[in-house]
């Protein structure tokens, strides 16, 4: 299975083919809405968290919930205008208009030619009764004018208060008074298997609801946005369903829909939304600041899975392993390293990366953290202060190659080489790293297996760090296991793998 993407905008470059974005239709060309003043006092939202009532049958009819819901969510419809030149500022090429001869009956300028508007729709859902309303962020991405229609026939001019592509979620606003609006659940107190409705504009065809249970809770679909904790359910969502409402049984957001899981580009089981919880901070963050201002503390990290627990020589697989630390951040001054596994943050569990990164992005800059790190088989208790996360752009690289030169092979089938300032220039890599550069990995090896790639870079052989193509083969003829921990840089992220040979020689031997 694989996550598609029917982009409202089919002539522009797409994302990556992993998002199903569920909204409907919409062609045309690059354009923006520009983001409104926001508003200094944050969105009144409804909040009831308690715990969902469970153990009692279930209704026979969910229509109570339907009417107590249904008008909280609403139709939203993007329009694209026409314009007179390509994206990019270039003027349109019209064939034929270059010759003086036909140039001279428009007095030497070229015609406009305008195009029709293109319009999609998707959905929205009321969060407070002055007209503030949650949707997706590629809902509203691209459009220059937004309309919104209210379940009861009404329509109005919306404009974008603050978009974060982060999370895909978006919030946006029409001049109303009294509004329906809809009252917040606690996703965190959500249980898979809890019944679900899911309420939408699918298709364009108008509001639908549909039932179902959570599948799965926590769930990643690297969907090619930085925050995910999707919500898992089996209720039916479809293309136009994006930015609606999944409720439980009492009638509270549990999620705003966002994708779904599909081979044929239609509802085959898996559909994913953004948690209440993360919705409201994001919703809260860009009411306040037209923008959302997340913590950071400078490390990378990455699942800690049971070989690489092995490696290290921990007895359990739950935690956050540091891949990176980022010289002068808060991290490095709290004195965090490499190979560290954060097990704990303000005095609850990490179970893996991708909770620590979640919990870490929702702390306001200037909060002091404390950390428990297990470090050489012992447990350490650490203070980080968050700073703001930067933006950092074209740190990846995708496929690119270098130019081998007196390769050596390591770790079998493995072919490395120095990394110097012609290939960093060729592959962008960042000044500060240093290892041995790929060449070529035998398809058939087990670093291939293990997913090394040619262009990434090695930095560390079995915890000990590389800074040459010699160091890399030495420290590979020097191992003493079948079983090697290599540090990697890969498409500008720090990635430990464990390559197994144990299984190649298994295959030689009889």
């Amino acid at each position: 299975m694989s996550f598609q993407i029917p982009h409202p905008l089919p002539l522009l470059r797409r994302r990556a083919p992993l998002i199903l974005a569920c909204a409907v239709g919409a062609v045309g060309l690059f354009a923006a809405v520009h983001a409104a003043q926001p508003p200094k006092n944050p969105v009144a939202i409804k909040r009831d968290e308690t715990p969902l009532a469970r153990g009692q049958f279930e209704p026979a009819s969910f229509s109570s919930v339907v009417k107590r819901v249904s008008p909280s969510v609403v139709e939203v419809a993007m329009e694209i205008r026409s314009h007179d030149v390509a994206p990019g500022g270039r003027e349109r090429d019209f064939p034929g208009m270059n010759d003086p001869f036909f140039r001279q009956f428009f007095g030497n300028r070229l015609p406009e030619i305008r195009e029709a508007p293109q319009s999609g729709r998707g959905s929205g859902v009321i969060i407070s009764a002055d007209g503030f309303i949650a949707t997706n962020n590629h809902v509203v991405d691209h459009a220059d004018r937004l309309t919104v229609t209210l379940s009861d026939g009404r329509e109005f001019t919306a404009h974008v208060v603050g978009r974060d592509p982060q999370t895909d979620i978006a919030v946006i606003k029409v001049e109303a008074k009294d509004l329906p609006s809809i009252t917040f659940a606690a996703s965190a107190k959500v249980e898979v298997g809890d019944r679900v409705l899911a309420i939408g504009n699918p298709f364009g065809i108008g509001e639908s609801v549909t039932a179902g249970i959570v599948s799965a809770k926590g769930r990643r679909a690297n969907l090619g946005i930085a925050y995910e904790d999707f919500i898992q359910t089996d209720a039916a969502i479809n293309p136009g369903n994006s930015g609606g409402a999944l409720v439980d049984l009492d009638g509270r957001l549990v999620g705003i829909n966002t994708a779904i899981l599909s081979r044929s580009g239609g509802f085959q089981g898996v559909g994913l939304a953004v948690p209440s919880d993360l919705v409201s901070y994001v919703v809260d963050s860009l009411v306040r600041h037209g923008k959302i201002v997340r913590g950071y503390l400078g490390v990378g990290v990455q699942d800690l899975t049971p070989a690489l627990a092995d490696s290290f020589g921990l007895s359990s697989h739950s935690g956050a392993l540091v891949t990176d630390v980022q010289p002068n951040t808060a991290a490095s001054k709290a004195g965090l390293k490499s190979g560290d596994v954060i097990t704990g943050l303000d005095g609850k569990p990490v179970t893996d990366a991708n909770q620590l990164s979640l919990a870490i992005s929702e702390t306001a800059p200037g909060t002091r953290l404390a950390l428990d790190v297990l470090r050489n088989g012992r447990t350490e208790h650490v203070t980080a202060t968050t700073s703001v996360k930067p933006r950092i752009e074209g740190d990846r690289q995708e496929g690119s190659s270098v130019s081998a030169g007196d390769d050596q092979d390591v770790l079998k089938g493995v072919a490395v080489d120095d990394l110097d300032e012609a290939a960093r220039r060729e592959m962008n890599f960042p000044a500060r790293l240093q290892g041995a550069v790929i060449t070529n990995v035998d398809p058939d090896s087990a670093a291939a297996r293990a997913g090394i790639q040619a262009g990434d870079v090695i930095l560390e052989i079995n915890r000990h760090p590389v800074s040459s193509a010699k160091d890399a083969v030495d420290l590979s003829a020097n191992a003493t296991s079948r079983k090697t921990l290599v540090k990697l840089w890969s498409h500008g992220n720090t990635v430990y793998v464990i390559v197994d040979e144990s299984s190649d020689s298994d295959k030689g031997s009889s």
